[in-house]
């Protein structure tokens, strides 16, 4: 499928913005994260969590989804194709992948939040309610999305079979219609 070169660089340039924003989020989640570990201060722990699930639904959620349609957008209106290269596959899979376990980990997140509603303040309380959960998470999601952006740099080579297959019949067809055609 081949797109005017104006919507190629509006839907890239979305891509390029969503998935930075995420990897950004994600990074300052991850900062709050380890503030919340660490902190001897019952109110910023009380905070962090807040913020950690709020965070989520308004933010990471939605630059996930973003890069995810806008990759799919991508792949499906490039040459790149969306089965025609491991590299693109693996950065689909990464991003189902991140977006499934951050649904999934909402729960969590919620379940911190509310437990920091009802936390008293005192700090032998808060030994309850500090998890090492989010700064793990937090890490994982960092390294899977600068994996997703060094495959976008460096895009490895290696066709999937679907992807020789349509070369090949791409060949074919430039050959056959070479053929029929007077030279010029």
């Amino acid at each position: 499928m081949s797109t005017r070169p104006w919507v190629r660089k509006f839907a890239l340039t979305a891509h390029i913005v969503s998935s930075v924003g995420w990897l950004g989020a994600v990074a300052c989640t991850l900062a709050l994260s380890v503030v919340g570990l660490t902190s001897q201060n019952g109110e910023v722990v009380r905070g962090v969590y807040l913020t950690l699930e709020q965070t989520g639904w308004t933010v990471l959620i939605p630059l996930g989804m973003a890069s995810l349609l806008t990759g799919l957008i991508q792949a499906l209106g490039t040459k790149w194709g969306l089965f025609r290269h491991h590299w693109v596959l693996v950065k689909l899979v990464l991003n189902l992948l991140a977006v499934a376990i951050l649904l999934m980990y909402m729960q969590t997140l919620g379940s911190l939040a509310d437990m920091a509603l009802r936390t008293p303040l005192a700090g032998g309380d808060l030994d309850g309610l500090r998890s090492p959960s989010p700064v793990l998470h937090g890490v994982g999601a960092v390294v899977l999305l600068l994996v997703a952006a060094v495959l976008s740099v460096y895009k490895p080579r290696g066709m999937t079979g679907y992807g020789w297959r349509k070369q090949h019949e791409q060949r074919k067809t430039i050959a056959a219609a070479d053929a029929v055609t007077p030279f010029r």
